[in-house]
C-alpha cells in the first residue's frame, strides 16, 4: 500500500503523481490540508527522516511564516511539534510519502525510486 498525501494547488506534489503514473504506480492519495496525517504516521516519518523535526515542515509555507515556527520550531518538544502538524496539513511538507515499509517528504526522484524500490 502506498499513500501519498498531496495539496491539489502544488506543482510538486502534481509532478510527485505524474511520476508514481509513469510507473503504473496508483497510490491511494489523500488531501493533506483536508486529513492530515497522523501524530503515528508523523511520528513514523520522524524516524525515516533521521530524526529531523524541521525536514517535516513546510519550511517556506505560509502557515510557516505566519505562525513565525522559525523561531517556535527549536523550542517545540517533540510532542507538541507532531501535535501541531497532526492538526494543519499546511504546515507539513509535501509531497509526503508512505508505504508499507518506508517513506519520504518532499520530491526528489532519486529518493522516491529509492523509496519504492
Amino acid at each position: 500500500m502506498i499513500r501519498v498525501f498531496t495539496y491539489a494547488k502544488c506543482s510538486t506534489c502534481r509532478t510527485a503523481l505524474k511520476f508514481l503514473a509513469a510507473r503504473n504506480i496508483e497510490p491511494t492519495v489523500i488531501p493533506i490540508r483536508d486529513k492530515p496525517p497522523t501524530k503515528a504516521e508523523l511520528k513514523r516519518m520522524l524516524v525515516l527522516v533521521g530524526g529531523n523535526l524541521r525536514r517535516l515542515f513546510n519550511t517556506s509555507g505560509e502557515d510557516y511564516k505566519k505562525l513565525n515556527m522559525k523561531e517556535r520550531l527549536p523550542k517545540l518538544s517533540e510532542a507538541d511539534a507532531l501535535e501541531l502538524l497532526s492538526k494543519n496539513g499546511n504546515l507539513i511538507k509535501r509531497p509526503f510519502l508512505l508505504t508499507e515499509t518506508n517513506g519520504t517528504v518532499g520530491f526528489d526522484e532519486k529518493e522516491w525510486n529509492r523509496v519504492l524500490g
